[in-house]
């Protein structure tokens, strides 16, 4: 007889075997999701695209998967990655309802050309420059891909600011300009789409094959 029984308790049952919940890494599907979105968004500023493709992927894989992804990350107690692909996440989707909503003229910049939609985009694109700042000064901790992707995607940030503040105040830049806009975001993309292959590779083969 034990003393918990002497005082008429019951005896604890037999701890049960714990489970821990496991939790695959998120930063693969973040990354591609971010990555291949990103591709579009440059290849449709650029002009090579129509904003139509780029919105579903927006919606889809650019938003709700990388909300997933960051849900995941930051379940596992990573703030970078969590607070990134949660954020970006909303921005892909921010920007989809942006374009389908009452301002579904921003996707063309000719036919806002010295309106105040011009201003406004531009003061979307600067908060999120401001952001990815942020994860600019912390992404070193992170390695050299990490870094390249936030360095490529601010100044991104910063030429889109500066593309759409140009259309807000009337004098838009040249065709060739926007062309290499398009191409600094879609590099950007492939940086993303790189790390995101690395980290599936390297975890895939079980060793580091792609140094990032």
């Amino acid at each position: 007889m034990t003393m918990e029984t002497a005082h008429g308790m019951q005896e604890a049952p037999p701890k049960m075997e714990e489970k821990p919940e496991w939790w695959a890494s998120s930063a693969t599907l973040g990354l591609m999701g971010f990555g291949t979105t990103t591709m579009l968004a440059g290849l449709q500023d650029g002009g090579w695209i129509l904003s139509g493709t780029l919105l579903s992927m927006a919606l889809f894989f650019g938003g709700a998967t990388q909300m997933i992804a960051g849900v995941i990350a930051l379940r596992k107690g990573n703030m970078f990655a969590g607070t990134a692909f949660v954020g970006y996440g909303a921005f892909w989707l921010a920007f989809n309802t942006f374009l389908t909503s009452g301002y579904g003229a921003a996707a063309d910049a000719a036919a806002i050309n010295g309106t105040g939609i011009g201003y406004d985009i531009a003061a979307f694109t600067f908060v999120w420059f401001m952001f990815t700042l942020a994860f600019l000064l912390n992404a070193p901790k992170h390695g050299w891909g990490i870094t390249a992707v936030f360095l490529f995607l601010t100044i991104a940030f910063i030429l889109l600011t500066v593309q759409w503040w140009e259309v807000g105040a009337a004098s838009p830049l040249s065709h060739g300009t926007y062309q290499a806009i398009g191409a600094e975001i879609v590099l950007t993309g492939l940086l993303a789409w790189l790390v995101g292959t690395a980290d599936l590779t390297n975890w895939n083969y079980g060793r580091k094959v792609i140094p990032v």
